[in-house]
């Protein structure tokens, strides 16, 4: 299971109300826990959360990680540097649980966010929502338009296939900080390769 640590209870609420999927009491069915974007989130508040969850599920292996910044992918496959976003002026949008972690890691990148437009969660993106980000993107000046990968997956066949201004995504990788030989082990140990 993956909880973010920044916002690792979902405002106390399912969703539509809060972030959580599920109630917290499913975590007692859990075997692991991931918790993410430990570097958004100090380390005093990632280590009460941890005692938390071993009053909730004692014994559970509990794995800390990050959202580690790839590159960027562009319309046409190109690929843009990390280092090529220091400066830009982008305009980024997304429609995720916690929209903020990504303005953050825009931010952390260097890029200049001329406007952040959030959608709900699992928002159906429409033709008119591409072009409004575009009009919009262009009314400020934009270099780039960002979104996450998740988006990316919702927009991409209704992207227009040229265009002035390009739209692109945040490639991003998971990396662990600590606990990813136990989360090895386990998967192993459940479904042993032969």
């Amino acid at each position: 299971m993956a909880i973010d640590g920044t916002e690792p209870f979902g405002y106390g609420r399912m969703l539509p109300a809060g972030l959580l999927r599920e109630p917290v009491s499913a975590l007692g069915r859990a075997d692991a826990i991931v918790l993410t974007r430990c570097d958004q989130a100090d380390k005093s508040s990632l280590d009460r959360l941890e005692t938390k969850l071993r009053l909730i599920k004692p014994g559970v292996i509990i794995a800390r990680a990050v959202h580690c910044p790839l590159c960027v992918k562009a319309v046409g496959g190109r690929i843009i540097g990390l280092e090529r976003l220091k400066g830009m002026r982008v305009f980024a949008f997304c429609g995720i649980g916690n929209p903020m972690s990504f303005q953050d890691t825009i931010k952390t990148l260097g890029a200049e966010v001329v406007n952040f437009e959030v959608f709900n969660d699992h928002h159906h993106y429409k033709e008119q929502d591409v072009e409004g980000i575009y009009q919009r993107a262009v009314a400020g000046s934009a270099e780039l338009i960002l979104c996450t990968s998740k988006d990316w997956m919702n927009i991409r066949s209704i992207l227009p296939v040229e265009s002035d201004l390009p739209f692109a995504y945040l490639s991003v990788e998971l990396e662990f900080l600590r606990g990813r030989d136990e989360i090895i082990r386990l998967i192993e140990g459940r479904w042993p390769v032969n």
